[in-house]
């Protein structure tokens, strides 16, 4: 039975959408100092996240057709980085969040735009504003001459 059908056990895999699941062991933090200001505090803690994620070898993907697509938009190595807060935990939780939107917009399957033609209505109403905008026009002009 799978973690997920388990309610007393903990799922540890990182949740792309429903389809796609990272498992934790996939991915690779290293954790540095994140220099800038802040003092001794950045210049000691290793608060700085750097997340990487091999695309080409990972279980997540279900499709072929996602993986594909994520590796032509993204490469087939993705790192991301987080050190926008003191906390290394809040961090950690910033690079994953980073990870999964930028994985999620790399395998949506944009929408195919039909092209649509204009009603007769719409282009009446168009043409009936032209010609009222001409007559306004015209109505500006100097009067000829008698």
């Amino acid at each position: 039975m799978g973690a997920t059908n388990d309610p007393g056990r903990h799922d540890d895999r990182l949740v792309v959408t429903d389809a796609i699941r990272i498992p934790s062991f996939e991915l690779t933090e290293t954790f540095t100092t994140s220099g800038g200001p802040g003092g001794q505090h950045a210049n000691k803690a290793a608060t700085r996240v750097e997340l990487t994620f091999d695309l080409t070898t990972s279980s997540a993907f279900r499709h072929e057709a996602q993986r594909e697509r994520a590796i032509a938009r993204l490469g087939p190595m993705m790192r991301v980085v987080a050190d926008d807060e003191r906390s290394q935990l809040r961090n950690r939780e910033l690079a994953r969040q980073r990870l999964v939107e930028r994985i999620r917009a790399a395998v949506s399957v944009p929408r195919v735009r039909r092209p649509t033609r204009p009603t007769r209505g719409s282009q009446r109403r168009r043409l009936d504003d032209k010609s009222r905008r001409s007559e306004i026009k015209q109505q500006r002009r100097r009067p000829p001459p008698d």
